[in-house]
């Protein structure tokens, strides 16, 4: 490893293989460290995918990532009413269910490919700062403390990012910002693989379950409960094991893994960078609050600071003015759904079963074309005008 980079990004998930992938093919010389010994381990993840992101983001397809390719999702009422989205109504936001280490893999390989060095078992444990400025990071490389210096970092640490905070960077956010959630890898189950679903209500208290194939008897089966309503560590695995042992579907269900851990469900951040210091993904908060999916805004997110990294290393300015260039690139693209998404999970949190039942089942009758959160609450409000009251300022 060379003690010395343009960029060095944190984290080899999918927003940091990105943004070391567009940095290296901008001509920034790039450094991508992943602190566990392999690339896609311990994934805490439903691994859902739209099919969309990979044109967007330039990501080749390959099947050997993909465990089902599914034709929608049901989102399931308290009283068992369904509402189906399908792809074509969904506007490619359904598709895949993926293998992530397997998918990490192909991204970290995309980056190296296209220049950018890879070290695993690669720690940072701190920013390095001379004269008050930032001059690189201070690394741990399988045992050894190396000081590499560096002209950008990029933080793709994910969820409990330690870049952000080390660089200053506000990342705090409110209780009721953050997902507990508990999944398992569970066999021997009856599972609709073409179709995701997701249930709400009171089995799944400020979150819901859902129920991701990985084939006809194997999904992912998992829940999120709001940070608010956890008391005790092993809330959201109660509530988990309370719901599988009502559902006939896996009465006979056998777990192969469980992962368990914390996202965000906030609003956007109101700045995700600083001097020489530029944040993605999980590490940016920047996981949809409604439906907890984070790889297609890494990605995304990736893809713009890795582009705007090179281009800042070819102008030698590293300024969070110079970065603005990023913030603006991201938040065209997503700041707009993010915040809606969080006014809608707000709401969504105080709703009663009841109430629940009565939105699904208008969603299910009525359909639509296009599906979002602005299009369900039109639709919501010709019917049940009273019930949209709430949700006018999201209208």
């Amino acid at each position: 490893m060379d003690r010395e980079y343009d960029v060095i990004v944190v984290g080899a998930g999918p927003g940091g293989s990105t943004a070391a992938r567009f940095a290296a093919m901008g001509g920034a010389k790039t450094l991508l460290i992943e602190k566990r010994q392999e690339i896609g381990t311990h994934v805490r993840c439903g691994e859902g995918l739209a099919k969309g992101l990979l044109d967007h983001a330039k990501i080749p397809l390959d099947k050997g990532w993909i465990a089902c390719e599914v034709d929608g999702a049901r989102i399931i009422s308290p009283g068992g009413k369904v509402f189906e989205v399908d792809e074509a109504k969904a506007g490619n936001e359904t598709g895949y269910v993926i293998e992530r280490d397997l998918f990490d893999r192909a991204l970290a390989k995309l980056a190296a490919e296209a220049g950018a060095d890879l070290e695993v078992k690669t720690s940072a444990t701190g920013i390095w700062k001379e004269n008050g400025k930032i001059v690189g990071l201070h690394l741990i490389n399988k045992g050894e403390k190396v000081d590499v210096r560096c002209k950008v970092i990029i933080g793709a640490d994910g969820y409990e990012s330690q870049v952000g905070r080390w660089a200053g960077i506000d990342t705090n956010i409110a209780p009721s910002d953050i997902m507990t959630c508990v999944q398992y890898r569970l066999t021997n189950i009856e599972v609709d693989d073409k179709y995701t679903e997701f249930y709400a209500g009171s089995c799944a208290p400020g979150g819901y379950i859902w129920v991701f194939p990985k084939n006809k008897n194997t999904a992912n089966v998992g829940i999120g409960l709001g940070g608010h309503i956890v008391k005790k560590g092993g809330d959201p695995k109660k509530y988990l094991d309370a719901w599988i042992a009502k559902n006939p579907k896996m009465k006979n269900a056998k777990q192969l893994d469980m992962v368990a851990g914390g996202c965000s469900i906030n609003a956007p951040l109101d700045s995700v960078v600083c001097d020489s210091v530029m944040l993605v993904g999980d590490a940016a908060r920047m996981i949809d609050p409604m439906t907890g999916g984070g790889i297609a805004h890494a990605c995304l997110s990736g893809r713009e600071a890795g582009i705007v990294a090179a281009e800042s290393v070819k102008a030698k300015d590293y300024s969070k003015q110079f970065f603005q260039k990023y913030e603006k690139a991201w938040r065209d693209e997503l700041e707009e759904k993010l915040f809606r998404n969080w006014m809608a999970k707000e709401k969504a949190q105080k709703i009663s079963d009841e109430t629940f039942d009565k939105l699904i089942g208008l969603l299910a009758e009525v359909g639509m074309e296009n599906i979002s959160v602005f299009n369900i609450l039109k639709a919501i409000r010709d019917r049940y005008p009273e019930l949209v009251k709430e949700f006018e300022d999201l209208l």
